[in-house]
């Protein structure tokens, strides 16, 4: 087998505010998806979600940062992609953010400083600026990517979700581990494998 070298890295400068992160809180519109709406003339609300961005909240959760998702939306989309994923820390059809995400912390035993943020618009500006770590799609509005501490080179709902994952996991150490568990198995539930 060829010897595999992580080739991803980042910024060393925001090492600090990601290393310590517990849990991530993503937004869905604009972040999980490219922020266009489908709706049918039933009124049925259809999205895209991209692979890469699952596959970067499973990591999340296999390196023990727990995956959030808060929306200001509720769909019938969002709930079965996320029940695909194995989230269970979501919040649906929330206008306030802010106060949607303040119970749901204290019950996960979080401080702000322990919490990243990923958002595009101005709801998500309440939770980014009180973020340890807030980040934001190449294709976020003005005032979302000036408080933002990284602005992914991606646009949202086309794998900038997943670089915000791996940048989490690379701060934390983590990422070279799950790179390499790769390469033996994707059963992270069998024996020896990675977490």
């Amino acid at each position: 087998m060829r010897a595999l070298n992580p080739t991803l890295s980042f910024p060393t400068e925001l090492r600090p505010f990601a290393k310590d992160i517990r849990a991530a809180i993503f937004d869905v519109d604009g972040v999980l998806t490219d922020g266009t709406l489908f709706i049918s003339e039933a009124g049925e609300t259809l999205k895209a979600f991209n692979a890469l961005d699952g596959h970067g909240l499973k990591l999340l959760a296999q390196g023990g940062i727990t995956p959030i998702v808060i929306t200001g939306r509720d769909s019938a989309a969002v709930r079965r992609r996320l029940k695909d994923l194995g989230i269970t820390q979501a919040v649906f059809g929330a206008h306030d953010k802010l106060a949607a995400a303040e119970p749901l912390l204290a019950s996960l035993g979080l401080h702000w400083h322990e919490v990243a943020v990923m958002g595009d618009d101005w709801p998500d500006l309440p939770l980014l600026v009180r973020a340890g770590f807030a980040c934001a799609p190449r294709n976020a509005h003005a005032e979302v990517r000036a408080v933002a501490h990284h602005v992914t080179a991606l646009q949202g709902g086309h794998g900038a979700a997943r670089e915000c994952c791996d940048l989490l996991l690379w701060a934390s150490g983590r990422y070279d581990a799950l790179l390499h568990g790769h390469l033996q198995t994707l059963d992270t539930t069998a024996e020896g494998a990675q977490p």
